[in-house]
């Protein structure tokens, strides 16, 4: 085996130790000792891949959201009603966890409770699956006709304030509930909550 493939070969060990165990126990009750212990590895060679915990968590964080946001590229939805489009979407991320339970545990730490001091870092690791979201909705607004005196911008600017609230307020575990409740936001920005025509006909 050549040097490289066997320097792989280690890194995913490492790395599937500690996805399981931060998946578990979540950052701040993790522990390196256990991490090695499930693979056999030395904290010596942890260390040589990677340099801290929170470089190895931050590893572990950084493949979530790249496998996530690449999943959600490739199989959500970009043809139908704008009420298809979004079914398809949130269909898609319970797809993505339910394929790879390991990662829903690390990205609901990741988007709800951080670590404080690395906030920061995860907000860099999760920019491309924000970008993403910012350009589906951009997508769906451009098949909408948005009020007199509402802007695009204004729409998405609203879009991540709710975000944020939601990230803020919805501290459940039941990670299939949280999205259909982000779901339900994201239909009242677009919809707002008085009767649509249709829907008094229903």
């Amino acid at each position: 085996m050549k040097r490289e493939e066997k320097n792989q070969l280690t890194r995913r060990r490492i790395m599937d130790s500690a996805l399981a165990e931060f998946a578990q126990q979540g950052y701040g009750a993790s522990s390196v000792n256990t991490i090695c212990a499930a693979q056999g590895i030395s904290k010596g060679i942890i260390y040589h891949y990677f340099d801290t915990k929170d470089g190895l968590y931050l590893a572990c964080v950084g493949e979530c959201f790249e496998r996530l946001t690449e999943f959600l590229r490739t199989n959500s939805p970009v043809e139908g009603s704008v009420e298809a489009q979004l079914e398809g979407y949130f269909s898609a991320r319970m797809e993505f966890f339910r394929t790879h339970p390991v990662y829903q545990s690390i990205f609901c730490e990741a988007v709800i409770s951080p670590p404080a001091h690395l906030t920061a870092e995860i907000g860099d690791r999760k920019q491309a699956f924000d970008n993403l979201n910012i350009h589906i909705l951009e997508r769906l607004l451009q098949s909408l006709p948005l009020r007199p005196g509402v802007t695009m911008a204004e729409v998405v600017d609203t879009f991540r304030q709710f975000q944020d609230f939601i990230n803020a307020t919805e501290r459940t575990q039941d990670f299939g509930l949280r999205d259909r409740r982000c779901k339900k936001a994201l239909d009242i920005l677009l919809y707002g909550v008085v009767a649509r025509e249709d829907d008094r006909h229903v």
